[in-house]
């Protein structure tokens, strides 16, 4: 990669995606590479320099543009319908081909780069996402009044993990794409919905305290709405700060088992309190704590991969495992049927039995590390526009986009 690359944005933009303009999305998408220079004016590009050019009137995967910045060749990424979405050159050739762009501006630049190999997105090296446990098709798509609502249910879309629990992957996309839509409306950052987070995780646990278990679950599910909404917050907007990362995902760590604990203590005021409750707590914390470290010791010590897309059976657990919204599942049964101490049992013995499974998976991998082998994540071997066939294809990954179609939030 060359120690500079200038950007230069060309096209109209006024076309708003999220709140954001083509210009002002790709700005912010490049934001964390330190070695690229904006500019407004090819001609002052050095003619050493490596130059990208990006049509503003493209929606682009952030994948697509770290695989273009890897390039160390001169290309133009073309869309199927024959429009130049990126050209990757150098300050040489910088001055001639925006004259070449700014002359073919009618024809949506079809016909201005004759000069420049040709590629597709088959061409680009694109891998799995290991931090969304996913692997969607990559896209380049055109942005126009009429496919700006379904661009918008794309993005949002895409900005789900892949591999997550069945309440994220299933309940709430829907509202959380109308939270989101509403907070762009009224101006809201992502820190604003962590911060109501923190809040109603705080209310949550002093409701559970004071077995006010009806109101603390009403605050305690809202909360993971709103954690689900901070997150594609962030990812539509292209916004993130250092602070929100740490509250967002320390809170997500922290308040769980305290949480059970206060669940416990709350049980004392009522009909149905449970004996022995410091020893169920630290069974608790055993399964809660080992299950961590059972997903840090496979991903840190026997694979460069998140332990839930080994294979499709991990994959299916995820949905399931004894994490928060499964146990708030738990907690909630509980309460409904008016046995809020069997929920608790419920949550406690659902810990120590998933944590068993990733201990069994742990030791699996280790064996096969031991006799020489490798491990690879299931995602690595399947297509997803080819294998719809195969269900783990069809609940963990995405088909391509098809612009004609309407196409699901999940």
């Amino acid at each position: 990669m060359p120690t500079s690359t200038y950007i230069y944005i060309f096209g109209e933009d006024e076309i708003t995606i999220w709140g954001l303009t083509g210009r002002e999305r790709l700005a912010r998408m490049l934001k964390p590479y330190p070695h690229l220079k904006f500019t407004g004016d090819a001609e002052k590009i050095p003619v050493s320099a490596q130059a990208l050019f990006l049509n503003a009137n493209f929606l682009f995967d952030a994948r697509v543009l770290k695989a273009l910045l890897e390039q160390d060749k001169k290309v133009a990424l073309y869309n199927d319908e024959g429009c130049p979405a990126a050209i990757l050159t150098d300050g040489s050739y910088a001055p001639q081909l925006l004259r070449n762009l700014n002359n073919n501006k009618d024809h949506n630049y079809k016909f201005a780069l004759l000069t420049i190999p040709r590629i597709g997105l088959r061409d680009l090296k694109i891998d799995v996402q290991q931090n969304l446990k996913k692997k969607d098709p990559p896209y380049i798509l055109p942005v126009s009044l009429e496919n700006k609502p379904l661009l918008e249910k794309e993005l949002f879309s895409g900005s789900y993990k892949g591999v997550t629990d069945f309440v994220t992957k299933w309940v709430w996309p829907l509202p959380a794409y109308w939270a989101t839509h509403y907070c762009v409306r009224r101006g809201w950052q992502p820190n604003h919905v962590t911060y109501a987070s923190v809040v109603f995780a705080v209310l949550a646990g002093v409701a559970f305290w004071y077995g006010l278990f009806g109101t603390g679950l009403l605050m305690g599910w809202f909360m993971t709405f709103l954690d689900t909404v901070d997150g594609k917050l962030a990812r539509v907007t292209v916004t993130s700060s250092r602070l929100g990362d740490v509250l967002d995902h320390g809170l997500d760590i922290v308040h769980p088992p305290l949480w059970y604990v206060a669940w416990g203590v709350g049980l004392a005021g009522t009909a149905t309190p449970l004996t022995g409750l410091g020893v169920l707590m630290t069974l608790m914390f055993l399964g809660y704590v080992g299950g961590r470290l059972c997903e840090g010791a496979f991903q840190f010590g026997l694979a460069s991969f998140d332990m839930f897309i080994w294979k499709k059976l991990d994959s299916f657990n995820r949905l399931i495992t004894a994490r928060r919204n499964p146990n708030l599942v738990l907690l909630s049964y509980g309460w409904l049927t008016d046995q809020p101490d069997l929920g608790l049992l419920m949550v406690v013995v659902w810990h120590l039995a998933s944590t068993a499974f990733l201990l069994w998976r742990v030791v699996t991998a280790w064996k096969i590390k031991l006799q020489g082998g490798t491990l690879t994540s299931w995602l690595q071997d399947i297509d997803p526009a080819r294998d719809r066939d195969i269900l783990a294809v069809r609940i963990f990954t995405r088909a391509p986009v098809d612009l004609r179609k309407p196409f699901p939030l999940s």
